[in-house]
């Protein structure tokens, strides 16, 4: 398990702490916590990248809810 260590300034320890007292979540749970969301925020915009170039090259498709269902 990798350990590091962070600095923060005041502003950002009173953020931090803030935020830990809201979400009932110690400070080294709610740093991870925002990391898989960041993490995921980069996964989901990588998704939606590939999407838009297969979109402009003409290789998606659609289907309607009715269809969906048909299946």
């Amino acid at each position: 398990m990798g350990v590091i260590s962070v600095r923060l300034n005041k502003e950002e320890d009173r953020i931090l702490k803030k935020l830990s007292d809201y979400y009932g979540m110690d400070k080294s749970t709610l740093i991870k916590k925002s990391l898989y969301e960041l993490y995921e925020n980069v996964v989901d915009l990588d998704f939606i990248e590939k999407f838009e170039k297969k979109e402009k090259r003409g290789k998606t498709s659609f289907v309607t809810a009715e269809e969906i269902l048909n299946l």
